[in-house]
């Protein structure tokens, strides 16, 4: 009798526990369903505008052009599924760093997506990347970045977390999209079809709206995976370390240590030939202007 007393003890406490855990689930999928109804303001920032074309030197695509297309076509999607879209730039205007930055922060219960295209030196560069900054940006982030490389055949290069500007100084979720290279023939060949800018616009809407994300391809070889900062029913293991960054600051750096080498070499020269002509001192002066970035 006092066994079957204490397997009925037993079986009781679990199925409290067992109450209380369904209670939790459905508070906070409650409060999770609630949050997803205050947020329906979307701000969209297409990259640069204006005076700021976007890529690289001497690049032929300009990026400027199909941020706000794609930007576009994406707003009137959103707009179309009943959200409210405020659009950072909506022609080829410049748009300083900070602006975005103020549209974004005066939305509080909004969400905040840039639209960029990628560009490198190296031709064969290929892929999509996303990027955020908080770990409450990550999802959106993972979200809009499976369903991008889904929809299209470029390389999953991964969700990567970086500071940038708009990222970093947003109070709301933030999330930077890289719709591929423009410095790679076949995306930027891809990139000038008005399909493929609508397909882009389709895949980012549906991420944004929390659609159910399809398996993907793998992360290329050779990126470092990191630990996912949110919890996910399957491992995508696309969470990869951003590749480091080649600042300005640095550049000027180099440049100042090469100036300040330059300086101290035409030094010593002027020091061992006093009496060295002018045309010889003018022969020394290259040497210390600094190089162009």
């Amino acid at each position: 009798m006092a066994t079957v007393l204490a397997k009925l003890l037993r079986l009781r406490k679990a199925t409290v526990a067992l109450i209380c855990f369904l209670f939790c689930v459905v508070l906070i999928q409650n409060s999770k369903a609630e949050r997803d109804e205050r947020l329906n303001t979307v701000v969209i920032d297409a990259g640069h505008g204006g005076i700021d074309r976007g890529g690289i030197p001497r690049q032929r695509v300009a990026e400027k052009t199909l941020t706000l297309d794609v930007a576009q076509r994406l707003g009137k999607k959103l707009r179309e599924a009943g959200y409210k879209v405020i659009m950072t730039r909506d022609s080829d205007f410049f748009v300083p760093l900070p602006t975005r930055v103020a549209v974004a922060n005066a939305h509080r219960d909004a969400i905040f997506v840039c639209i960029h295209f990628n560009a490198s030196t190296r031709a064969g560069a290929n892929g999509i990347e996303t990027y955020y900054y908080s770990n409450g940006s990550a999802r959106l982030a993972a979200n809009i970045h499976r369903h991008v490389v889904a929809g299209t055949s470029s390389e999953n290069r991964g969700i990567r977390r970086r500071g940038y500007y708009v990222l970093r100084h947003t109070s709301i979720p933030a999330v930077l999209v890289e719709c591929g290279f423009l410095t790679n023939p076949t995306e930027a060949r891809l990139a000038l079809q008005s399909s493929y800018r609508d397909r882009l616009a389709d895949q980012i809407a549906d991420g944004i709206m929390g659609k159910p994300t399809p398996s993907n391809r793998p992360v290329v070889a050779g990126l470092t995976r990191v630990p996912a900062p949110i919890w996910q029913p399957f491992d995508y293991n696309d969470f990869v370390r951003a590749e480091p960054e080649r600042s300005r600051s640095s550049q000027h750096s180099r440049n100042s240590a090469t100036k300040k080498s330059g300086r101290k070499k035409s030094s010593t020269t002027s020091s061992k030939k006093k009496g060295s002509s002018s045309s010889t001192k003018k022969k020394t002066k290259p040497a210390e202007e600094e190089p162009n970035e």
